[in-house]
């Protein structure tokens, strides 16, 4: 946990004092008539309990959402992108999912595993999971086919535009051979394959499905982690009878309305940029499963808006901003002040990510920028000299330094046999101290200097003027945004100086990856990543140079898309390096340990040339009648925000009361 709980034990304490006098039914040795009556009367008394325990809970949950996380795709194997899968993942199920606690549970695989140490590995499918329509109505079985036409979708280069392909390709025999001939095809070819029996597919790729309930995976080579895999988009079904009924293109723009489903809810309405209601799947296969009867979601502007909603009591949850935290938690009579919550982290670690291949808005190179943006001083002095702390702020107006990120990958995602995390073996190799609470750890005021004037001095030469203009792209309509990236604004000026660079706040109306990441507009990204599966090759995998199916590289850094010239040879021969660094540790299958000592060292090494720049963890505080902690504990894959067994409370939680329910949590 993070620092906030050591804060909150002594609440929790008197928490569970309280908690401790809630008691259970006893037992009798009377006569047995005597026992069956007061069995009889300890049932009722038991569901009486029940009824007044559910009366607690909400049936109907309504919950606010960013208008900037729209729904870009119903088309689960074809999303990247959190903003999807936070919807999506409530839709369809695949393999496994997580609980809790982050462990892998079954889903559509009821059983798994490998006999030759991740070489081959066989999930068995549960029987009686159905596909069922926008209305609950049954439309086909869920088998082993579905998988494997899942999959022959995303290895189709044509079908799936390379999304979701860097896994398969990387571990499942065949895979990326099959990418390469879809590629070579003519897009009608492409699209006339399918994964049937006697297939292109199956004659290539190594996978197989000996009948209908079962699934067997034949991987490159051992790949102990390859269960992780299964509980993300990559492996996840697509029903063979909606490709049938749709078509490829009918696939691709599919809607709520004509889509499959299989997951714990159909989406009933959808108003895009306004409101989407999941209503409860009556077919759905997990039968104890705790789900709501229908969830609302509200999209708004910003938090300021979800508050005011909260308040009038129209949304079950609200993440607070800067202002609102600091108006609450600084009055004791304030109707929230015992029930701000500090979240637990949301899982994804978030980078600054330069663009090096940036243009201006009539499509010609932004060469100022990319010039300077590929010396490795200019971007050292931005790694040792920014002070983030006013920024974090914006998230954690208490605890600033919850957020303090300095590194790439998330912490608790791996540990090496003995117990350390992952993410120690990159602060060993980078020299760092342990975060200290009140200064972020890497800041080193004479070295940004050192390298400011070193790169003043190289990019003069090189035709660069000064201050190099820095475009930072938010959303148009959205006010907490901007209000961040005004301080942002002024951490540049205070920390860099303004000789040295301005940060341009720019907008977009709707779509930033079709208004500025395509046409390369942005000069600097701040994104998230939150691990598909549980290896290290998923983090820094997404930077490697030269790889279509690293995301990072191909859709904001555009560093392929570089010609290596003067100005380029030197980023370019670090980038190379880095990406042989990453082959090289992912080569180790062997020793797990040395598999994450190497990874840390390529991590290190990109981390240390500033190719990206870890920015912040999202650790901030809510008002909520959700329990967090009952939430799936998705570390990797797409499950954090499947609302299913949630618990929750009409009249919210309580300081106190969620200090009780983290430590119970964390003690399990």
């Amino acid at each position: 946990m993070k620092k906030s709980l050591s804060r909150m034990l002594a609440l929790a304490l008197t928490a569970a004092l309280v908690l401790s006098g809630c008691g259970g039914t006893g037992t009798t040795t009377e006569s047995e008539s005597n026992s069956t009556d007061k069995q009889e009367n300890a049932s009722a008394e038991t569901e009486e309990a029940e009824e007044e325990s559910s009366a607690d809970e909400i049936t109907d949950l309504v919950i606010p959402k960013l208008a900037t996380s729209e729904l870009a795709t119903f088309n689960l194997l074809n999303s990247e992108t959190s903003a999807d899968f936070q919807y999506l993942t409530n839709l369809v199920d695949g393999l496994l999912e997580v609980d809790s606690y982050g462990s892998l549970a079954p889903a559509i695989a009821e059983e798994w595993g490998t006999e030759d140490g991740g070489l081959t590995w066989t999930f068995h499918i549960r029987e009686g999971v159905k596909w069922v329509n926008m209305n609950g109505e049954e439309m086909a079985d869920c088998n082993a086919q579905d998988f494997a036409t899942g999959l022959e979708w995303v290895l189709n280069y044509h079908k799936n535009d390379s999304a979701n392909t860097s896994m398969p390709m990387e571990m499942i025999e065949g895979a990326s051979e099959y990418y390469e001939y879809t590629k070579s095809l003519s897009a009608e070819e492409a699209n006339a394959l399918t994964a049937g029996e006697g297939s292109k597919f199956r004659e290539m790729v190594g996978l197989e499905t000996p009948d209908d309930y079962t699934l067997i995976y034949h991987c490159t080579e051992a790949k102990p982690y390859f269960d992780t895999v299964a509980a993300y988009a990559c492996l996840y079904p697509m029903a063979q009878g909606l490709v049938d009924e749709l078509g490829v293109d009918g696939i691709r723009s599919m809607d709520n309305t004509n889509m499959w489903y299989n997951g714990c809810y159909t989406m009933t309405s959808y108003i895009q940029g306004n409101e989407k209601v999941f209503t409860k799947n009556p077919l759905y296969w997990d039968t104890d499963a705790k789900l709501f009867n229908t969830v609302s979601i509200k999209m708004v502007e910003s938090n300021d808006v979800a508050f005011q909603l909260y308040q009038t009591g129209e949304v079950d949850y609200v993440s607070l901003t800067e202002s609102n935290v600091k108006t609450i938690s600084g009055d004791e009579n304030n109707d929230y002040h015992d029930q701000m919550i500090e979240w637990p982290n949301d899982f994804r670690s978030y980078q600054f990510h330069f663009n090096y291949d940036k243009r201006t808005e009539d499509g010609s190179v932004d060469t100022n920028w990319n010039t300077a943006v590929a010396n490795e001083a200019f971007r050292l002095a931005w790694y040792y000299g920014l002070d983030l702390t006013p920024y974090f702020s914006r998230t954690n107006a208490v605890n600033p330094m919850s957020c303090e990120n300095n590194f790439y990958s998330m912490p608790g995602l791996l540990y090496t046999s003995d117990g350390t995390d992952y993410t120690e073996l990159v602060r060993a190799e980078l020299g760092l101290p342990e975060e200290n609470g009140e200064t972020p750890v890497r800041l080193d005021a004479e070295k940004a200097e050192q390298y400011k004037q070193q790169a003043i001095e190289e990019l003069t030469a090189a035709g660069v003027t000064f201050p190099v203009e820095v475009d930072y792209y938010i959303a148009a309509s959205n006010q907490t945004a901007l209000d961040s990236a005004t301080v942002l604004k002024q951490v540049f000026s205070d920390s860099l100086g303004d000789d040295f660079v301005t940060l341009n706040i720019k907008t977009y109306v709707s779509s930033a990856s079709k208004e500025v990441y395509e046409p390369k507009l942005q000069s600097i990204n701040i994104s998230g990543w939150n691990a598909d599966y549980g290896d290290p090759q998923n983090y820094v995998g997404q930077e490697t140079y030269g790889n279509d199916s690293a995301y990072y590289t191909r859709k904001l850094s555009n560093v392929n898309d570089l010609v290596e010239d003067e100005n380029n040879k030197a980023l370019l021969d670090t980038y190379k390096e880095f990406s042989s660094m990453v082959d090289a540790a992912n080569q180790i299958c062997d020793d797990l340990d040395a598999r994450y000592q190497a990874y840390a060292e390529a991590e290190a090494y990109m981390i240390q040339h500033a190719l990206t720049i870890p920015n912040y963890y999202n650790v901030g505080w809510c008002l909520t009648k959700i329990n967090p902690y009952s939430k799936m504990k998705a570390m990797f894959g797409i499950q954090n925000e499947k609302m299913k067994n949630w618990e929750t409370n009409v009249n919210g939680y309580t300081a106190e009361e969620m200090a009780a329910i983290a430590a119970e949590h964390d003690a399990k």
